[in-house]
Order: C-alpha cells, then sequence, then structure tokens
C-alpha cells in the first residue's frame, strides 16, 4: 500500500467565476484529489464520533476531581454578636426585703476551624476560638456597675484521630480515588480506540472508493474492447467475410459493457458519498473527489507468533481490560476491610487562655495560646463491631465476584484477540498470493484474447470466441482489481489486530 508522510489535511477551495456563459454549458466542477493519508486526516479533523469521544474522556476525567475533593482542606468558620437583658428579684433571707437586680449582658464569639482527611485513614480537626463576654447592670436601682472583670477568653484544639482496623490504608481509604484514575486511563484508552476504529473504517471506504473507480475504468476499457470488435465484424460483414448474425452478437456485447458501467458508475457514486460522508459530515464538502493512492503489495516482516505477541501486548482492548482487572481488585480489598471492626485511636490537644481585662484584651489571648500557657491532653481508643455484619459481608462477595468477571472476561478477550491476530495474518498472507495469482490471471487472459483475436483476423476462430475471451478479460480484470482491494483492507485489519495501525499511519493521539 501507499505510505505516504503527514500533511496538513486536504483544504477544498470553491471559487465562482462571475461571467455571462451560455445556459447549455455546465457550470466548472472542482475535482479534489484525495491521498490516504488525506482522508485519514480530514476524517480525525471533522468526525463527530472523534468529538464524542473527546468529550467523553474529559467527563471521566473530571471524576478523579470529584474523588480529589473528599481529602481536601475543609475551612469553616463562624461569628457571632448577641445582647440579652435580664432580670432578677430574691431576698436574702425569708421574710426580708427583696433585693433586684437588671443585667446586660453582650457576647462576641468567632469561631475558625479546619478538617482535613488523609488518605491513610486519618483524620484531622483544628478549632480556633476567641470570645468576648461582659455583663453590666443595677441592684435596686442603684448606679450601673461592670458584673465582670475579664471579658476576654479563648480556646484552642486539634484532634487527630486514626483508624487502625476498618478504614486503614489507603487502598480501602482512597479505593475510590484509586478507581476513579484507572478510570480515567481506560478512558483515555477508549478514546485511542475510537480513533483506532474511525481509522481502520476510513481506509475502508478509501479503498471502496479506489475500488469501483478502477473497475469502472476496467468497464470502460471492456466496452472499448467490445465495441472494436464491433467496428471490425460490420466491416467484415460489407466485404463479405463475415455472417451479419454476428454482428448481433457484437452489439448484445456492447449492449452488455454498456449496462455494466451503468451500474459501475451507480457503485462509484455510492462509495463516494458514503466516505464524503465520513470525512464531511457537518462541513462543506467538495464538489468531486478522486483517489490518488493504489494498493501495493508488501512482503510480510513478521511471523505468526510475533503477531500474536504484539497483539497481547499492544491491544487498547486488553489494557481497558486489565485496568477494569486492578480497578475490581481495589474495590474487593475495600470491601474486605469493611468487614473488620472499627478501632480508633485519637489524640487530644486543648489549648486555653486565661481570662483577659478589657486592657490587654485579644491580643493576651492569642499568647497564652499560641504558647501553650495552659495545655489539655486527652488520648484513648474508640471501638465498634456488629454482631453479623451481614451487609459488608454481602458487599465483599458481591465484590469478590466481579473481580473473578473481570479476569475471566480478560482471558476470553486475550484468547479472541489471539484469534483475531492470527486469523488476519493469514488474511494477509493469503491475500498477497492471491494478488500475484490474479495478476497472471490476468496476463494470460490478455495473452489469449490477442492470440484468438489473431486466429480469428486469419479465418481461424470465431466471433464468439472472441467475445468470450473479452469477457474472460474483463472477469480476470475484476478478481485481481478485488485481490487487490482484499489485500489492502487485510493490511489493514492485521495493522488493526496487532495494535500499531496508529503507528503505521504515523498519528499520535494527544
Amino acid at each position: 500500500m501507499t505510505r505516504l508522510p503527514i500533511f496538513p489535511a486536504l483544504l477544498v477551495a470553491f471559487s465562482l467565476v462571475a461571467q455571462e456563459a451560455p445556459k447549455a454549458e455546465a457550470p466548472p466542477t472542482v475535482v479534489t484529489k484525495l491521498t490516504l493519508q488525506g482522508a485519514i486526516e480530514t476524517s480525525l479533523k471533522n468526525n463527530l464520533q472523534v468529538q464524542i469521544a473527546v468529550e467523553t474522556r474529559d467527563f471521566t476525567r473530571a471524576g478523579v476531581l470529584i474523588e480529589q475533593g473528599f481529602f481536601d482542606w475543609n475551612l469553616t468558620s463562624s461569628i457571632s454578636l448577641g445582647k440579652t437583658q435580664d432580670a432578677s428579684r430574691a431576698s436574702n433571707f425569708p421574710g426580708g426585703p427583696l433585693v433586684v437586680s437588671e443585667t446586660t449582658t453582650f457576647n462576641r464569639s468567632l469561631t475558625v476551624g479546619s478538617t482535613k482527611a488523609f488518605g491513610w485513614g486519618g483524620n484531622l480537626n483544628l478549632s480556633y476560638a476567641p470570645n468576648y463576654r461582659f455583663s453590666k447592670g443595677t441592684v435596686n436601682g442603684g448606679a450601673e456597675q461592670p458584673f465582670t472583670t475579664n471579658p476576654y477568653d479563648g480556646s484552642f484544639s486539634a484532634t487527630y484521630s486514626q483508624s487502625l482496623l476498618k478504614g486503614f490504608g489507603r487502598d480501602t481509604t482512597e479505593s475510590r480515588l484509586i478507581v476513579a484514575r484507572k478510570s480515567a486511563q481506560a478512558a483515555d484508552l477508549g478514546f485511542q480506540k475510537a480513533i483506532i476504529d474511525l481509522v481502520a473504517s476510513t481506509e475502508t471506504l478509501y479503498w471502496d472508493v479506489v475500488f469501483t473507480q478502477r473497475n469502472l475504468e476496467n468497464k470502460k476499457q471492456a466496452l472499448a474492447l467490445a465495441q472494436k470488435q464491433l467496428k471490425e465484424n460490420k466491416i467484415r460483414v460489407e466485404v463479405g467475410t463475415l455472417a451479419p448474425i454476428e454482428v448481433t452478437s457484437s452489439e448484445a456485447s456492447v449492449a452488455q459493457r454498456e449496462q455494466d458501467i451503468i451500474s459501475a458508475e451507480a457503485q462509484l457514486l455510492n462509495a463516494k458519498d458514503s466516505l464524503i460522508r465520513a470525512l464531511y459530515p457537518s462541513s462543506e464538502r467538495p464538489v468531486g473527489l478522486e483517489m490518488a493512492d493504489t494498493p501495493s503489495v508488501k512482503p510480510l516482516e513478521l511471523n505468526e507468533t510475533t503477531a500474536e505477541k504484539q497483539a497481547l501486548a499492544n491491544r487498547i482492548e486488553l489494557k481497558s481490560a486489565r485496568l477494569d482487572v486492578e480497578s475490581k481488585q481495589v474495590l474487593e480489598t475495600a470491601a474486605g476491610n469493611r468487614t473488620l471492626p472499627q478501632l480508633d485511636a485519637f489524640a487530644t490537644y486543648n489549648g486555653n487562655a486565661a481570662s483577659q481585662i478589657p486592657s490587654e484584651g485579644l491580643a493576651a489571648v492569642n499568647k497564652d495560646l499560641s504558647k501553650g500557657a495552659y495545655p489539655g491532653y486527652t488520648v484513648g481508643l474508640q471501638f465498634a463491631i456488629p454482631l453479623q455484619n451481614r451487609s459488608a459481608r454481602g458487599s465483599q462477595a458481591q465484590a469478590r465476584a466481579n473481580r473473578r468477571q473481570s479476569e475471566l472476561s480478560l482471558r476470553d478477550l486475550e484468547l479472541g484477540i489471539t484469534l483475531e491476530a492470527r486469523t488476519a495474518f493469514r488474511n494477509v498472507d493469503a491475500s498477497a498470493k492471491g494478488v500475484a495469482a490474479a495478476e497472471k490471471t490476468r496476463y494470460f487472459r490478455e495473452k489469449d484474447l490477442e492470440a484468438e483475436q489473431k486466429k480469428f483476423e486469419n479465418g481461424m476462430s470465431t466471433n464468439f470466441l472472441v467475445l468470450s475471451k473479452q469477457n474472460d478479460l474483463d472477469t480476470a480484470k475484476s478478481s485481481e482489481l478485488q485481490s487487490q482491494i482484499t489485500y489492502a483492507k487485510a493490511v489493514t485489519a492485521l495493522e488493526k489486530a496487532l495494535g500499531h495501525l496508529l503507528e503505521a499511519r504515523k498519528l499520535e493521539v494527544k
């Protein structure tokens, strides 16, 4: 097959010349010569399936960010202002005078906190809470006086908890994130698979057009031979060396060839429409296309065993299946961890500040907290165990079954790809031999026709035999062309089966 280096996709320019012309004159037609490489690049640029695959890949990649968000730092804060008025009536002893006090209390508080989950099963909680509380009031209607002398206070706390059994380890805590990352890798592979399928499909459509294009040329050549035979037969009838009935056979042959051309033209138009639909789904389309490449036969540079190894090492489907098995193994590990008892260790630090007078304010409170002037510590364990835990054990059984199913699917896929590689390799080998045989057949059919025509000219053959030899040559040309196209498609199938179709076409997926 023709192998051309990558170059920018062909640009189709349409121009309309404003001039007066006779109405019977046909408008100018722009015919675009299209190479196989150009067809592939145009298809990759315009095809809607590629755009869908890109969006699917981006959607899956976004799932990684969603799972990473579980381990983000979370900042919380609150602020409050309050004013409370209250009063009380009481006596110091039974029957004594009532003491009436009225109180007004002012509150200002600020709380700033942060939480963070860690991939190994730990959690950190931080809290900083300075506050202000001041009260003033009157007793028995006397002068207003302060009831609070140290209004500023505050605290700082830090608590870290660590799962020791259930919820411990990255394979458990980060299982969803690990699976999301593997899903993103699988989405990248899925995008590559979509590109590979598109390239293979484009090549098939391209070679279909090449076949119909060259088949039409063969039919025109066959018509020319039949018309030449008819013309010569008419001359022989006129001079009396041939019976008039022979002209009828030649005219029937010409009519059949014309019918073949009509059918071949329709096949060519249909094949071109299919290719244009794949290359230009939503953009301007060229008026005409002409295929510039023709299939060529090259010897295989690998054997069947090497083909199998390359297929097992390179196929996108196997890489995706292996990622699926790895994801199922991670989920099975996480499900097994959830069957364990809950045992958490925790440690808490509490820093307090001395109540401060108004002149010192929050600065003194923060100084006590930053120096750890009044610390407090707590350590402990928390334990919990479900007595039956049927839900966790059921989830574990499902995860185990899913993992086994993925492993079996992987093995089945390996067997299928091995068979596909063998079949594709043998098809290429058989197609190459078929091309050589068809070329020989066509060559000898040409020689056979030439000999028969000479015998007919010398009166040693009949018109029927000449027409039969023409039919044999037409059939041989069609078989040769079909074998070449079959070989080209077989090469595409082999390169796809081996998993390096993109490399063979010098394409890089980003």
